[in-house]
């Protein structure tokens, strides 16, 4: 995982369009669950910072399109559309079209540029205020740097994989969110 972690900081930091040119797929599924572990330890480290925005008054975090989602829909409705739905139209979207860019120069920016507008978007789940606009940065940082694993693994495996993973790491948030809403 160790290993996984440092490869995928080092290419944060100076992305290319370059493939992992080992197919094997147990080798493949075995850096996919790192992958999964890493962008799930992100979020639950990220997360005290909401709880704070929230506890300063800054931020009502219940104010967010996903509460609205879950006292509107049937709760299968809404896992099938954060599972499903919104990782393969954001996939398209954010990821599909970043190896279009093959010039060195133009990759690396357009890599950082569909990983911030990917958090960007996610900017909409809150209602707008000026305080929701000031700490953008810190709100969708998750999506952010999410956003960059998952162009990581588009890059070195292909849109399929950055696809999975987007929908497991929903489905993980989901049924967290489940399992909360029964205690």
């Amino acid at each position: 995982m160790q290993e996984t972690f440092n490869e995928l900081i080092s290419y944060l930091k100076n992305p290319v369009l370059e493939k992992d040119t080992n197919t094997n797929t147990g080798y493949r599924f075995k850096k996919f669950f790192h992958l999964f572990v890493i962008s799930i330890i992100t979020g639950a480290v990220l997360t005290p910072l909401f709880f704070l925005i929230e506890h300063l008054g800054w931020v009502n975090m219940n104010d967010h399109a996903m509460e609205e989602l879950m006292n509107s829909m049937p709760k299968i409705a809404i896992f099938l559309l954060a599972v499903i739905a919104a990782p393969l139209i954001e996939e398209l979207i954010f990821r599909a079209p970043i190896t279009l860019f093959d010039d060195k120069k133009t990759f690396k920016i357009s890599f950082y540029v569909f990983a911030i507008i990917f958090g960007l978007v996610h900017l909409t789940n809150f209602k707008i205020t000026t305080n929701v606009l000031l700490l953008a940065p810190i709100l969708v940082a998750p999506q952010i740097i999410l956003g960059g694993y998952l162009g990581f693994i588009r890059v070195k495996f292909g849109l399929v994989w950055s696809i999975l993973l987007h929908a497991c790491y929903n489905a993980f948030f989901m049924l967290i969110t489940f399992a909360s809403d029964l205690t």
